[in-house]
């Protein structure tokens, strides 16, 4: 293919991924670096026929010709991303000093807010991806193995997850656990409290919000390996049968390496997907218990007064972390690719 055709051929596709991807991840990395201006106050003396007293109010006409002159706020560098609510380098220099042990060192820093944040963040993403790819890779073997009959209603039923609006499943799941619920009610006869609260437990509401986290992502595993199961070659698993392959042989050396860059492809959506989990939080009301980063930018966006910078500090800090937890796969697949060539 000549240059000029390549060039026209992928110039669509170029010019997208700038307008949405590349402009807005410079836009949030210029707001993560300036901060709102200060409000312009100004002395002001009110005399009466009791004497005289002095007020400050702010200065409108300062303030916005300000805001004018300087539209993304004062440039602050990287004191937002070092400031106690992000990195909060200055705080965890004092805690490291501080500390009488390991555990009090790990406590206090999880007290920290975007720490804290990371923590279910990256406990969510660890537990959810794999959980999710084995019982997707499991229910794509159960039903390839089925009658052709039967195959329609279990992809039916398995897709159940996928169909159902991601708010509406995680509010479903939330009734279920209320004291009221059927799951709230298990659990209170099962630990012979009558008291237990999911809402009320920190524990609780992490078990929950990745027992829903597996609930909702297995589908789309189980999607993808049951097309990928489609493709494996008969003649090799035939070989392998007059060979004297057991099942579990087969598995393992004909169909798991098959399927290896479906897993790659896999694994690098899931952990981006579990990476910026947000509506089980919002369903679940729990951030009093866990909060993860996306929700650590809803929360900054959402308040009376919105803090612009700090939400697209966390957001850039959120990239990074999304691009340090795929590198060991693209590198992986990178290598694998280059040997393969």
């Amino acid at each position: 293919m000549k240059h000029k055709t390549f060039l026209w051929f992928i110039l669509p596709s170029a010019l997208a991924m700038i307008l949405f991807i590349a402009l807005p991840i410079m836009s949030v990395l210029m707001q993560s670096v300036f901060a709102p201006h200060e409000q312009v106050v100004k002395e002001v003396e009110n005399c009466d026929v009791f004497g005289c007293k002095r007020s400050v109010t702010v200065d409108v006409a300062a303030t916005e010709a300000q805001s004018a002159a300087a539209p993304l706020g004062r440039f602050v560098g990287t004191d937002i991303y070092t400031d106690r609510n992000h990195l909060a380098l200055s705080e965890i220099g004092a805690i490291w000093s501080s500390a009488t042990g390991t555990r009090d060192l790990i406590n206090q820093i999880l007290n920290l807010p975007f720490y804290g944040a990371l923590a279910f963040t990256l406990t969510y993403t660890a537990i959810v991806t794999p959980l999710a790819l084995l019982l997707g890779f499991g229910i794509a073997l159960s039903v390839n193995a089925i009658p052709r009959l039967l195959r329609g209603p279990a992809i039916f039923f398995s897709l159940l997850p996928m169909i159902v609006t991601p708010l509406v499943g995680a509010l479903i799941l939330f009734w279920m656990v209320d004291a009221r619920g059927i799951l709230g009610a298990a659990l209170q006869s099962l630990a012979g409290d009558p008291e237990l609260s999911v809402k009320a437990s920190t524990p609780l509401m992490w078990a929950m919000l990745i027992v829903y986290g597996v609930w909702s992502s297995c589908p789309f595993a189980f999607v993808v390996y049951y097309a990928g199961l489609q493709t494996v070659p008969q003649d090799t698993l035939e070989s392998a049968m007059i060979d004297g392959a057991t099942r579990g042989q087969r598995l393992r050396f004909v169909i798991l390496p098959h399927l290896l860059p479906l897993t790659t492809f896999l694994l690098l959506i899931s952990i981006m997907d579990n990476f910026r989990v947000f509506e089980p939080i919002v369903s679940f009301n729990g951030g009093a218990h866990a909060q993860s980063l996306s929700y650590f930018i809803y929360a900054d966006l959402n308040a009376t007064n919105k803090l612009l910078s700090s939400a697209a500090a966390t957001s850039v800090l959120t990239i990074l972390g999304v691009i340090i937890l795929l590198s060991p796969v693209i590198v992986r697949t990178w290598r694998s690719f280059g040997r393969a060539t």
